[in-house]
């Protein structure tokens, strides 16, 4: 058997395995109970500065 259709038997099936069980627990990871505070504060991430207004980018007009 040459080099390219053992790489190509082994991705087919093992690798494929291997990456689905990979998957899984990383979805499992990513939605246990322990996780609900990091990331209800991953979610806020965006809205952290909407409350006070930026200094630098106001533009004062002159009188």
């Amino acid at each position: 058997m040459d080099t390219y259709s053992f790489l190509r038997e082994l991705a087919d099936s093992w690798v494929l395995v291997a990456m689905m069980v990979f998957y899984v627990i990383a979805c499992l990871w990513a939605f246990r109970p322990g996780a609900r505070a990091a990331n209800d504060e991953a979610a806020t991430i965006p809205f952290r500065n909407d409350g006070t207004p930026d200094v630098q980018s106001q533009e004062v007009e002159p009188k």
